[in-house]
Parts: C-alpha cells; sequence; structure tokens
C-alpha cells in the first residue's frame, strides 16, 4: 500500500540526506553535482574522486563521480585517470582498486587533466604583427 502511495520514495529521500551528511551537506552536494544519489562507495583514487554504483539506476546512469572538494565547481571529466575512466565507461567491470593490474612504469607520466580554455593553458608566443591594432587614445602619431 505504501508502494502506491508513494511513501516508500519518502523513505527513499531521508535515506540520501543521511547518507551526504545531513541536510546541510545534502544541499551541498545537490548545488555542487545537481544531483543526489544513494549508491554504494565503490573507491577512490589518488586525486580524491569518489566514484560510486547502484545497480537500481538504468545502465548509463549506475556509475558516477563525486569529484574531490578543492575543486569546488570546476570539474570535468578531464579530471578522472585513465583506470578508473575505464571502468565508469564500462570497459571493465572491476575497478582499478580490485583489479590487481594496475603497473607503473618509471616512463608512464602522470595523469593531467585538460587545461584548454583556462588560465593554466599552454599559449604560444607569436612573432607575427597583427594586421588589425587596437586603438590607444592617449598615444599620439
Amino acid at each position: 500500500m505504501a508502494r502506491y502511495l508513494g511513501l516508500d520514495r519518502i523513505g527513499k529521500i531521508f535515506q540520501m540526506i543521511r547518507d551526504a551528511g545531513g541536510i546541510k551537506n545534502a544541499y551541498m552536494k545537490l548545488y555542487r553535482f545537481d544531483d543526489l544519489k544513494l549508491g554504494t562507495l565503490v573507491g577512490t583514487d589518488k586525486y580524491g574522486n569518489r566514484y560510486y554504483e547502484n545497480p537500481y539506476y538504468f545502465y548509463g546512469r549506475n556509475r558516477w563521480v563525486e569529484f574531490a572538494d578543492h575543486v569546488n565547481m570546476d570539474y570535468d571529466g578531464s579530471q578522472i585517470p585513465a583506470d578508473w575512466f575505464g571502468w565508469m565507461h564500462y570497459k571493465t567491470d572491476i575497478p582499478p582498486n580490485r583489479d590487481g593490474m594496475k603497473v607503473q612504469y618509471k616512463w608512464m607520466a602522470d595523469h593531467s587533466e585538460n587545461l584548454s580554455g583556462t588560465k593554466g593553458q599552454y599559449m604560444p608566443y607569436t612573432t607575427t604583427r597583427p594586421k588589425v591594432e587596437a586603438w590607444d587614445p592617449k598615444k599620439k602619431e
């Protein structure tokens, strides 16, 4: 009867708030990620990102990442390391923290996020003069 009236969904809302750590933390998580979900913590990478899974949700939406707190609202998909990227995109069902196949050779570069479009990106220096120069009212000709 409670299922037909939707009372089980109210219980899930309270469980989501409890799992988030209270009303304030649930609000902050909803503000940062636009979503509140129930799930089991599968693992954490060395950057502080937490990976969750819940088979109750649809395939393709049942694995998600909560980015580390230090990135605040500046998170994107390039901050996920390659091994966790494979798990997130269903290339493997075994998470990298349980895989045991992780090999890090000294010639391998550490993961870095894509900085395109940010202040920290590489900007090439040009030696050619611009075809159009901006007008400077203080400059006399």
